[in-house]
């Protein structure tokens, strides 16, 4: 390296990271006074919904019920900015992508939609609660349903899970996905926003579980760590691009208990009552009620 200074490494790297064909489909082109899609921001979103769904434990921990109103009315208008910048960062980053401009009928939009998420936190809290009630009652080693919010992982993906579905269902582009992959990074559960789940809806010890974009989760199902909820290969076009947008994950009805590991694969249905051992492959309809386990090995 004696033969070629430091400096001539130096501009050369940068001519070759500043060639567009370097970065045609890695690049995102913000436009000046647009808001753009933020972690932390998102983040401080996520800790303000605890606050809000769970009082007490999470955010200010000294509230009663003389101040309860006053808390939640700060958090709850907090929240709303939050939502309503991050909301607009979304749809203009998909504006972006599509080169078209609409920033002012945007803002109008954002605002609608987090009022719309807004009025739906009670019933949040309330489908939360059963969910909590379901990993208390589904773990004997639980102490109480307060240690469950306060320490299970399960709870905060699903947290998580929960606050994207319904911005996903508000058309919310992005912000549903960096909520859930978030929390994906934090407890190793992956629920896609698009998933649809049931209530009294547990997952036990969590990690590796993988939920796709388009399962159907009833209500009192539960499962164990590494359990995936996946998709066999899906179809290409004429053109040979996947065709995206198809169901093609499982549907799991009411009161389906599913062991760690095992792995269920397509758009098939597993029974009401059903029960999936652990470690098993399963990419066929299981009747209601039926128990599926590894066969023993003979003798």
């Amino acid at each position: 390296m004696t033969s070629i200074s430091h400096s001539d490494i130096i501009t050369s790297t940068v001519k070759k990271l500043s060639d567009p064909e370097s970065f045609k489909n890695l690049s995102h082109q913000h436009r000046e006074g647009e808001p753009m899609p933020s972690s932390e921001e998102l983040n401080d979103f996520i800790n303000l919904a605890r606050a809000i769904l769970f009082p007490g434990f999470f955010g200010n921990s000294t509230i009663n019920s003389r101040t309860l109103n006053y808390h939640i009315g700060v958090k709850v208008e907090r929240m709303y900015e939050l939502l309503v910048e991050q909301i607009l960062a979304g749809m203009c980053y998909e504006c972006a992508a599509k080169d078209v401009t609409h920033f002012n009928e945007y803002q109008e939009k954002a605002m609608d939609k987090a009022a719309s998420f807004i009025e739906k936190l009670p019933e949040l809290r309330r489908i939360l609660g059963t969910d909590v009630l379901a990993a208390y009652n589904g773990d004997p080693a639980a102490q109480s349903t307060g240690e469950v919010i306060f320490c299970y992982p399960a709870i905060r993906a699903i947290t998580n899970y929960r606050l994207a579905h319904e911005l996903l269902l508000l058309d919310v582009p992005l912000i549903p996905r960096m909520i859930t992959e978030m929390a994906h990074s934090e407890t190793g559960i992956d629920i896609h926003p698009g998933a649809t789940i049931g209530e009294f809806f547990t997952i036990d010890h969590g990690t590796g579980v993988v939920i796709g974009a388009t399962a159907i989760i009833g209500k009192n199902v539960k499962l164990y760590q590494g359990v995936t909820l996946g998709a066999k290969s899906f179809p290409l076009d004429e053109e040979g691009n996947p065709i995206k947008g198809i169901p093609r994950h499982p549907i799991i009805e009411d009161d389906v208990v599913i062991y760690s590991n095992a792995t269920i694969l397509g758009r098939i249905t597993v029974g009401q009552g059903a029960t999936i051992g652990g470690n098993i492959w399963v990419t066929e309809d299981v009747a209601p009620g039926a128990r599926i386990i590894q066969s023993k090995a003979k003798k």
